[in-house]
Parts: C-alpha cells; structure tokens; sequence
C-alpha cells in the first residue's frame, strides 16, 4: 500500500513515514512544504512531493496521483493565528479530501482533535476555539464525502517513545499518548478495513494497537 503523508514533516508525520516505510507491502510518499525538509524521508527511501496546501486543489491531486491513502496529519500549530487555522486545519484539510477524490484515491485517514463536538467548541478557551471548530468541520465535511475515512482523535499528544499500549474507542477518558504510538495507530487503521467509516479517540492504554484498532 502506497500512503501520501500529509504534513509529513510535523511530528506525528516523521514517525508515520518512518513506521510505514519499516512495514512489509508500505511504502510512503511524503508531502513537505520545502524541498530542504526532503533529506530526512529520501534517507527513509520515501518519494518526496512538495506542495504547500494553500496551493490549488489540482497541486494536491498531482501529490496523491498512484497512491493507495492520503492520511492528513497537517496542522497550523500552535504559534500561528486563526487565519493560519482556517487556511490549514480547515481549508487545507477539504482542499485535500477534494484532491484526494480528484485522484481518484478512496481510503483517507483524517488525525483531528481530541474532541471536536460542537460542546468542545463552545467550552474550548477563547484562543483555542477557532482551531477546535476548524478540526470540527473538517471531520463534519470528511463524512459527508464518499470517502472511505477514518477519523482518529488522540489525546494529549507527548514524545515520550511508544508503548504499543493504546485505549480507543468513541469517547475514552482524557489522557496522554505519545506521537510514535499514533502512527502506529494509523498503520494499523489502514490495515484494518474495520476502521472505515469509524472515528475514534485513543490515549496510552493496556491493550495492544493491533489488538484494538482491529475490534473498533
């Protein structure tokens, strides 16, 4: 399976790209922003694309021509406005379900908020409520799309190294998870077809990843 990682060069997206280029019949291709980030997955053996998504629909679709998923895992960050937020978290995540779709690409793996319901909005602190209703109606547009998507919400995301130990399912306590274990969880996601058409949140648990994500 060839997976396009959008937003590889973020945290998650190393450890994604690293994962699936480690795994038996994966293979990644990675979109960066910048041609001087594309060292660190060619040393991987991943195929680079560069595309920044405030570029057009048809920069995207040209990225995910050949690919098996498009999994998006792009986010403004922290340090940027809420203009920032709308034009990646929102416009950049449709613009890519539309790309993905022009390329005829079916499975899209969307990594959202913790909690994107409409009550996260209104109860989210002032500066932090445009980047949770952003993830809200990227994932409310990502269902209605005939895509075949998964929608993982994780915890409070750390670096601490993976654990392969996971609790998910639609609604689990608030906690912490570390970033090497969400990509394991969206490898394992693409492998289980009994993810489609399911979102879920997932925090550091006591059950294995396989053994979760394939019983969601």
């Amino acid at each position: 399976m060839k997976v396009l990682v959008v937003g590889a060069n973020g945290q998650i997206g190393k450890h994604l790209v690293t994962s699936i280029q480690n795994r038996e019949g994966f293979e990644a291709k990675a979109m960066i922003r910048k041609q001087e980030q594309a060292s660190f997955f060619e040393d991987l053996g991943a195929e680079t694309a560069v595309v920044n998504l405030e570029d057009d629909v048809e920069a995207i679709a040209k990225a995910a021509e050949g690919v098996d998923a498009v999994v998006f895992t792009a986010g403004s960050g922290p340090n940027t406005g809420p203009d920032k937020t709308i034009l990646i978290d929102l416009d950049g995540a449709v613009k890519t379900m539309k790309a993905t779709e022009k390329a005829g690409v079916k499975r899209f793996v969307m990594i959202s908020s913790f909690d994107t319901s409409r009550k996260a909005i209104q109860d989210a602190p002032e500066s932090f409520a445009p980047y949770v209703a952003a993830k809200h109606y990227a994932d409310e547009w990502l269902k209605s799309t005939k895509l075949d998507y998964t929608i993982i919400h994780p915890g409070i995301l750390s670096n601490d190294k993976g654990t392969g130990q996971i609790e998910a399912a639609s609604e689990v306590e608030r906690g912490e998870v570390p970033r090497e274990d969400v990509a394991s969880v969206i490898v394992a996601s693409l492998e289980n077809e009994s993810t489609i058409g399911k979102e879920f949140q997932v925090v550091s648990g006591t059950h294995s990843i396989q053994e979760t994500i394939s019983s969601i």
